[in-house]
């Protein structure tokens, strides 16, 4: 596969995917513990098939060598990428309030359920203080949700067009 001049062999999908998600999953940390933007539940649940494309792309250099079995992680990261992606298309959704988060994004925590002001409390304190529909960063009029949709797509769509050449080299 060329990609902006620069060639990458199919066999070597599940790297570079392990590379661009690490890369994404940095750049979420950065954001967090540099730039002091707390995530929230969605961005959480956002970087957990990312750490799975990551830990594809382990196998891949450690253990996994053969034809077959870089077809199988190729399409994993494939899948890993396209759900991410949905995760994050969902998450545009909230902040556009397109589509209604999860309970927990919206601050609902069931604090009417309080029986003391000491467990009220404890309950505030535990309730989360970032809301999903709230877009903290954006870059050119996009969230950093609408900008992981977009990547993650993008490399759902090249695992995918890498796995199909795979495929179509292995029934040779």
């Amino acid at each position: 596969m060329k990609i902006t001049g620069t060639i990458f062999k199919d066999s070597d999908t599940p790297l570079w995917a392990m590379a661009a998600s690490f890369i994404a999953l940095i750049s979420a940390f950065g954001f967090q513990y540099l730039g002091g933007m707390a995530p929230c539940e969605l961005c959480l649940w956002q970087r957990i098939p990312h750490g799975a494309v990551v830990m594809i792309g382990i196998g891949a250099l450690l253990w996994f060598h053969s034809k077959r079995e870089r077809l199988f992680l190729t399409w994993s990261a494939a899948i890993m990428f396209a759900v991410g992606g949905s995760i994050a298309l969902y998450h545009v959704g909230v902040e556009q309030q397109l589509v209604i988060g999860p309970g927990s994004c919206a601050g609902d925590s069931g604090l009417n359920s309080a029986q003391s002001i000491e467990q009220l409390r404890k309950m505030l304190m535990a309730a989360p203080i970032v809301r999903c529909s709230e877009i903290p960063w954006s870059f050119f009029g996009l969230s950093i949700a609408a900008l992981n949709a977009i990547t993650s797509m993008v490399l759902a769509i090249l695992c995918g067009v890498s796995g199909m050449r795979q495929l179509k080299v292995e029934s040779l």
